[in-house]
């Protein structure tokens, strides 16, 4: 689960973050790629110059280049917590991401000015009219690359109101967490082993295109494969397949090609290890070919589920239906969870 934080200075967005901590959250904040640059440029970290640069990398780069800095380096097996959205478009990249959740920490500009009054930083604003200044800068702007905190608070998905104590708002946090937690949706066993094999895509060595192969067998993966020139040939990336090499056409010089398919090598692994694939399950992220499709239907294999129709693949999903094998399309997109 990743879990985001808008709000206006000194609504308690810190305190969320600290309370998710202690739970095991990995933290993150979009502020610190800004704090990083201005370090490297020599330039003192105020919040005025935080959201100069914020504002001058978006015009730059995007509006949502914060997020992608951070998005880039979210691993799919921890929960994370994400402060400081200030622009819509961040909050929407990290939409593009699973579990995502947003939250918007909210208190009355009174009480807010009296939390910074206490907390006493030194480069907070010290009056509340310089407060209500430096504010008005962040809430709203036409520009897409400006700061616009009131536009993030509109996409939020909870409203958390921390006009108490902590102890108040921990309560609050509590109840909403709890929720959240036990309402978590589970992958699919489809889509598990679907993303798996898009996992198991990456060791390719294909320069054409990156495909792998699952055989699962009574809820077990027994066999794997991804593309690539065949044990012992120096791998296509490295010049081992001319016809790869020269980027030919999709579907052109086939039969020059040296790679093999990963159904292919799913299949041939099996059979090397003498492990029985019959009755079995094999997830592909794209659609067999004609020659891998004879070796499905030879192999025992029952049921075919791809991620990608193969361009040229007609005749062997027709062929599937003759031999009496199920095939179906499963559309996942690569998202952390």
């Amino acid at each position: 689960m990743i879990i985001g934080l808008t709000g206006k200075n000194a609504s308690g967005k810190g305190e969320v973050a600290a309370y998710l901590k202690l739970r095991g959250f990995v933290f993150y904040s979009l502020s610190d790629v800004l704090r990083e640059e201005l370090k490297k440029m020599r330039k003192s970290i105020t919040r005025d110059n935080l959201t100069w640069l914020g504002n001058k990398l978006r015009d730059e780069e995007g509006p949502s280049v914060l997020a992608d800095k951070i998005i880039d380096k979210l691993e799919v097996d921890r929960h994370y917590v994400i402060d400081s959205f200030r622009n819509p478009e961040e909050v929407k990249a990290f939409r593009r991401t699973s579990e995502f959740v947003l939250l918007s920490i909210e208190a009355s500009q009174k009480i807010r000015f009296k939390r910074m009054q206490e907390r006493n930083r030194e480069k907070d604003a010290k009056t509340l009219a310089d407060f209500i200044k430096q504010e008005n800068r962040e809430l709203t702007s036409s520009e897409p690359t400006k700061q616009n905190l009131e536009a993030c608070a509109k996409l939020a998905n909870h409203h958390v109101e921390n006009e108490g104590s902590l102890q108040d708002l921990n309560k609050t946090l509590d109840k909403l967490f709890s929720r959240l937690l036990m309402g978590r949706r589970r992958p699919s066993w489809d889509e598990y082993f679907m993303k798996i094999a898009k996992v198991v895509a990456s060791r390719s060595n294909c320069m054409k295109r990156k495909v792998a192969a699952v055989i699962v067998k009574d809820g077990r993966i027994i066999s794997t494969g991804y593309n690539g020139t065949p044990r012992g040939i120096k791998n296509c990336n490295e010049g081992g397949c001319e016809r790869c090499n020269s980027f030919a056409p999709s579907g052109q010089n086939l039969t020059e090609c040296h790679c093999s398919h990963a159904e292919e090598n799913a299949i041939v692994q099996a059979a090397y290890h003498g492990i029985s694939i019959k009755n079995s399950v094999i997830y592909s992220t794209f659609a067999p070919c004609l020659l891998c499709t004879k070796m499905i239907i030879n192999s025992g294999i029952q049921e075919v589920v791809y991620n990608e129709a193969y361009p040229l693949g007609q005749d062997s999903i027709a062929l599937l239906k003759e031999a009496g094998i199920k095939s179906r399309k499963l559309s996942t997109h690569h998202t952390l969870s």
